[in-house]
């Protein structure tokens, strides 16, 4: 079939515009006329497709219309089958009853998992506790959210008279409970170091200097917030109370850390798979680094569906209630135990840009005085405390609020409030699979951070140590390294947290490789203190002491649980400019004050370990036999006697 092209008549193509006297006919608007027309003919000889084989001439636009009927017919209604007709059916069956058939499905879920839970509980409570613990927690807070989503008008004007009246009468109320407060810790302390000795007075004299010192630097002296630093401190206290003095807090916090290292341990199966059965050879690289990968893996899938958004809006809802701050600030900070320094700021990232400086400097101060749940379980590895790794993150959270607000007090009316009703960012991920995927993807950029960083710092380390060393042979004491001149800088600090004299100078060593580095080689120093501690020998060797007191060991575990090193500080100037490139100025002014206020918080957690750690046998059994360790006892201890007695049976 031939299709002939239809021509067209452009004599009658006239534009309104140019209709003037034909006296007066304007050259331009003829020469443009003439570019339309030709610019028609141009369009239409475009449309057409000449073969070069043949005569024929095929209208691409006549093609179009005849697929375009042709889909139309197919389109055409057409008798359903028996089966269609029903399938449709339950269809709108289900898209009717949509609710109330998730609420089957989740019912029938929940009840079969409470059988479960009731039969594991039948068989061996003592075995299925921490299933029952889990389960009684979630059915709490599952009523809990519940109940404030539904009834939260009716609760607060339940609670609104009571709110009232401590309003009135809080210009009075807030001295008596300061009072019983300072009355409670005095007589804590007198009692305290009647019955353990006298070391946790110097661990409260720690306490108090970082106070003073940063109210004395402090950036509005009299502007400070009393409420946020004393409440702070009162949450430090309070969770130090619970884990390290009470058995049920101790013993929950053990559990969680062993459970923690066995659940890290599942990536050394990755591990071997990738470098083979002697991946352990190479320690640094093929144990601890594929440990951030699994443990960013595992983050990105909570952080995925939810849950840790929920607990995190948990605990910054507590810390906003007990110590006055404003909802960012505290959900960051709540953040920090979990995750990082730069991806925390993501949760709030619509609001940075409205936020004051003092709110500014406290979200960076929460990143510098804590670590992230990716590289706590690399230290972990190293062979530091799962519990003590975990008891610091968790107190850190209120320490750097309550030392973020003394260094610099709020003088600006926050504009994000509670009532603005903030909402946390949600993960980007499609399902569970990709954010796994996103997970490991992710950590990448972190575990060649870790390395590189960890290859140039020692070898930087190395190179000061041999030229500190020619200097000092110059003046007959070829000694001189890094570490001992940061050993006298920070010895008075260690001390003051409560390390013994004889260890102040090995942990002031400890926090000048975590402030000038970073703390990756601070923690692996001091896994090699506890080591040789564990396999016993001489405790000196040509005069250098070879390990430290468990005491020692325990604080030292607190003062450098932190991200409050130089290296950070570049890493968080750069994340936080690229979230809030408004507030660039603030973050850079602000930055190094957050850093100083960040190192402050986690010396004042070191001295609340300090003040609560119990002595207990410094030296295992089976080295009792070097005397020199005998002095490291307490003087009323029983451990020893029950040891001595093991060994004689």
């Amino acid at each position: 079939m031939e299709l002939t092209e239809t021509s067209r008549d452009h004599s009658g193509v006239h534009n309104l515009a140019f209709q003037n006297d034909s006296d007066g006919v304007d050259v331009t608007n003829l020469k443009g006329l003439g570019d339309n027309s030709q610019r028609i003919k141009n369009s239409q000889n475009k449309k057409t497709v000449h073969t070069n084989q043949g005569d024929e001439y095929i209208n691409i636009e006549s093609d179009l219309h005849e697929n375009k009927r042709a889909s139309v017919d197919d389109e055409q209604p057409r008798l359903k089958g028996h089966l269609e007709k029903k399938y449709d059916e339950v269809c709108e069956f289900c898209k009717k009853h949509k609710t109330r058939i998730y609420y089957v499905v989740y019912g029938i879920l929940i009840t079969a998992y409470l059988a479960v839970v009731i039969a594991a509980c039948s068989l061996n409570f003592q075995r299925a506790l921490p299933l029952f613990v889990f389960t009684v927690l979630a059915v709490f807070f599952i009523c809990w959210d519940f109940l404030i989503a539904k009834y939260e008008d009716r609760i607060a004007a339940f609670f609104s008279p009571g709110d009232r009246y401590l309003k009135k009468q809080w210009f009075w109320l807030k001295w008596v409970l300061c009072a019983a407060l300072i009355i409670t810790i005095i007589c804590w302390l007198i009692f305290d170091t009647t019955k353990r000795g006298s070391r946790q007075l110097i661990s409260f004299g720690g306490l108090v200097m970082y106070v003073l010192l940063m109210l004395i630097f402090s950036k509005h002296p009299t502007r400070v917030a009393w409420r946020s630093v004393f409440s702070g401190i009162g949450m430090q206290f309070i969770l130090g109370v619970l884990i390290l003095r009470t058995k049920v807090g101790f013993d929950v916090f053990n559990w969680l850390g062993i459970q923690i290292q066995t659940f890290l341990e599942y990536s050394d199966t990755g591990a071997k798979f990738v470098f083979g059965d002697k991946y352990m050879d190479h320690f640094f690289a093929f144990k601890v680094l594929p440990i951030v990968v699994f443990f960013s893996t595992v983050m990105s899938m909570l952080y995925h569906v939810g849950f840790m958004q929920w607990l995190i809006g948990k605990v910054g809802w507590i810390m906003h209630v007990f110590m006055g701050t404003t909802p960012v600030e505290s959900l960051v900070a709540a953040g920090n135990i979990f995750v990082g320094q730069t991806e925390t700021p993501l949760l709030v990232r619509p609001y940075l840009p409205y936020i004051t400086k003092s709110e500014l400097h406290a979200v960076m101060t929460a990143g510098f005085s804590t670590i992230a749940g990716s590289v706590l379980g690399a230290y972990i590895s190293f062979g530091v405390s799962s519990s003590h790794l975990l008891t610091a993150s968790v107190m850190s959270a209120p320490a750097s609020l309550a030392a973020s607000k003394l260094f610099w007090p709020e003088t600006e009316k926050p504009l994000v409030t509670l009532r603005s009703g903030l909402q946390m960012a949600k993960s980007e991920s499609k399902n569970l699979l990709e954010a796994a995927s996103q997970g490991a993807s992710t950590s990448i950029v972190l575990v060649a951070n870790i390395a590189v960083n960890v290859i140039s710092f020692l070898a930087l380390l190395s190179f000061l140590d041999s030229g500190l060393s020619w200097v000092g042979s110059l003046f007959d004491y070829p000694q001189l390294n890094f570490e001992n001149i940061c050993a006298y800088v920070f010895m008075p600090f260690s001390f003051m947290m409560g390390v013994d004299w004889e260890d102040s100078f090995i942990v002031g060593g400890l926090l000048g490789y975590k402030t000038f580095f970073n703390e990756f080689l601070a923690y692996e120093r001091l896994s090699k203190l506890i080591q040789n501690r564990e396999k016993g020998g001489s405790m000196y060797i040509n005069g250098v002491k070879q390990y430290m007191t468990v005491r020692s060991e325990v604080i030292a575990t607190y003062a450098l649980c932190g991200f409050a090193n130089f290296g950070s500080l570049g890493l968080v100037i750069g994340g936080l400019t690229s979230i809030a490139p408004s507030k660039k100025k603030e973050i850079a002014d602000g930055a190094f004050r957050a850093m100083i206020a960040g190192t402050a918080a986690c010396f004042m957690t070191a001295c609340v370990a300090g003040m609560l750690t119990v002595p207990g046998l410094e030296v295992p059994c089976h080295i009792l036999g070097n005397a020199s360790n005998f002095t490291d006892f307490p003087a009323n201890s029983t451990e020893l006697v029950k040891c001595c007695q093991h060994l004689l049976t």
